[in-house]
Parts: C-alpha cells; sequence; structure tokens
C-alpha cells in the first residue's frame, strides 16, 4: 500500500473493536445522522460469509482516522451455494472526514480496493449493494455519484427504498383474493424454503437464505405462501431483534416502532395473478399487529404495487458499476 506525505494506510482489523467504532464515527460525520451507523453493523457486515472475501483499509493522521474503504466480493463458482453472479465485487463504504476531502484520500483508497478484489478475482466492481452491503448505491442526493464516474464507474440504474406508515393500516380497495395461504415460516420448513429458491431465484436470494439458515436466523422472519402444489411465494421480514440489524436501512425519518420488508418472491407461474399482493397484505396486516409503525421496503424498482398499499418514494440511489 502506498503511503501520502499527510496520511498514512492501516490495513482494517475487522476483529478490532476500536477499528470498528473508528469506522462508525467516520461513516456518522460524512454522511450525517440520517445514515448513521453503529459499530455493531459494522461488526455484522464484516463477519466472514460462505465464499465471501473482504478486505478494509484506513487512512490515518496522527492517530486519527480520516478515511476508510471496505470492500468484498463473492469468491465461489457458480452455481454453488446458488449464486450466480460469480467474480462479481462491491465497495462496501467509502468515506472520508469533510475537514479532509478533496485531498486524494478517497482516490487512494478506492484505487487500494479495486487492486485488492481484482487480486481476489473481481472482474467487475459495484458501488454497494454487496452481499453484506452497507447501502445499495449511492445516495442520489449526495452528490458523490460523480466522484465515482471520475473513477471510471457508469450509471447502471436507479432504485429506491419506499416506506408507509402501518399504524392505521387497511389492506387496498378490490384487493384480488388468490387460492392459497400466507403464515410465518416454521422450524422444519427451511428446506422447503431453500428448495423453492433453488429453482425460482437461484440467486442472491437463494445465498441470503442459506446465510439466514448457517448464521441461526429466526424462521418465522420469513413469511410463506402456500399452494395446493406447496411453497409458491416468500417474503422476508426484519424487526428489531432479527439477523440484520435494522439500521442498515436508515428508517430515521419514519415513526417508531420500525420494520423492515426485504426480498419478496412469486414463482413464475403464479406472478400477475394476486398472489404477491395476497403474500404482501397478510405480512404487512402482521407487522401493523405486531405495533409497527413505519415500515421500509428497501432497494426496490417495483413502486406501483406498493403504491397501492400506502408506500411512497423515502431514499433514491444511483447505481454505479465497473467492468
Amino acid at each position: 500500500m502506498n503511503n501520502h506525505p499527510k496520511f498514512v494506510m492501516e490495513e482494517l482489523q475487522q476483529a478490532d473493536p476500536a477499528h470498528l467504532s473508528a469506522v462508525a464515527e467516520l461513516w456518522n460525520e460524512a454522511c450525517g445522522e440520517d445514515l448513521a451507523i453503529s459499530a455493531r453493523l459494522v461488526r455484522y457486515n464484516l463477519a466472514p460469509g460462505h465464499d465471501l472475501a473482504t478486505v478494509g483499509l484506513l487512512a490515518l493522521v496522527g492517530e486519527t482516522v480520516v478515511g476508510a474503504v471496505i470492500g468484498s466480493v463473492y469468491t465461489g463458482a457458480a452455481p454453488a451455494p446458488g449464486l450466480v453472479m460469480p467474480h462479481h465485487g462491491w465497495i462496501e463504504l467509502l468515506a472520508v472526514r469533510p475537514a479532509w476531502q478533496r485531498q486524494g484520500i478517497g482516490r487512494a483508497l478506492l484505487a487500494w480496493a479495486e487492486t485488492e478484489l481484482r487480486r481476489l478475482g473481481a472482474r467487475e466492481l459495484h458501488i454497494g449493494g454487496g452481499l453484506r452491503h452497507f447501502l445499495p448505491g449511492v445516495p442520489a442526493t449526495s452528490g458523490c455519484d460523480q466522484f465515482f464516474v471520475r473513477q471510471g464507474f457508469s450509471e447502471r440504474y436507479r432504485a429506491w427504498d419506499i416506506a408507509a406508515d402501518l399504524s392505521a393500516y387497511q389492506p387496498p380497495a378490490g384487493l384480488r383474493e388468490a387460492p392459497a395461504a400466507v403464515r410465518p415460516a416454521q422450524p422444519g420448513q427451511m428446506p422447503l424454503l431453500i428448495d423453492f429458491l433453488r429453482r425460482e431465484f437461484p440467486d442472491r436470494w437463494h445465498y441470503e437464505a442459506h446465510e439466514f439458515v448457517r448464521e441461526g436466523g429466526r424462521v418465522s422472519d420469513y413469511m410463506l405462501l402456500w399452494t395446493e402444489a406447496g411453497v409458491g411465494g416468500f417474503l422476508r421480514l426484519g424487526l428489531a431483534d432479527s439477523l440484520w440489524p435494522l439500521e442498515r436501512y436508515a428508517p430515521y425519518r419514519l415513526p417508531r416502532p420500525w420494520a423492515q420488508i426485504g426480498s419478496v418472491g412469486i414463482a413464475a407461474a403464479l406472478q400477475r395473478k394476486g398472489y404477491g399482493s395476497c403474500l404482501l397484505d397478510a405480512s404487512l396486516r402482521r407487522l401493523h399487529n405486531l405495533g409497527v409503525n413505519g415500515c421500509l421496503i428497501d432497494w426496490t424498482a417495483q413502486q406501483p404495487l406498493y403504491r397501492n398499499f400506502g408506500f411512497s418514494p423515502y431514499r433514491e440511489y444511483v447505481m454505479l458499476g465497473k467492468q
């Protein structure tokens, strides 16, 4: 690693509580209260994942951490364990303290991360959106996307977090009934869900379900849609005590208590027949009955469906990539 006359580089120690706290403090100063994180989230995102390599570097002036970068790369060969995007890498975090920006620190950290991820096998890089991401992409209001464009990245698409207040939730008028039942998953049913994901969504969602089981996630956080043929769809919930820390979604502008809706998938043969609305409604009713007010659905482009259930745009992201 190359040092600069004004700052030195030090490898991020992923098990060092002081480094984790320094990264969280740095991020919060650079990104503000609306995107605040804790050392707990940094620790979780740096925990070892199956076929996932993570690297990190700190920039220091004296003993003060003024910049940090964290990157990851999927090292498995498709299709095992179900992920069909080998050689993808992600810049998960890149932050520089405001007083030290525009002095080459961000460029130096990014260049180091690109080199390391390439060495580990990455052939395509994305800003955010990794398998243990801090954000799906670059917040559109931050203006930081132009920094990455100058470093050779290009915009691929836009995505949104959307949100609703469930305090007075009612199913939308004209909700179609579907011949299916929706229930929280029960012990012993995860193999059925994973088999469904292998057939219908053999990519990220399959991988995440494997990791969920490996890490001991609460089975009932998955809502399952059942038809006569078996599992026909799923929806993953995030609650205050779920495996994924809720601060990962920065819901701070929403009324408490909070919840999150993650991946939602319906079997191809059942799509556009009302099953998705049935699954979503049952999940929202469950959250409402649990006392949830602020509910966020992260990283989606499917706004028309969710608008019928009271959701509206909450945060926009620029999704950037580079070969």
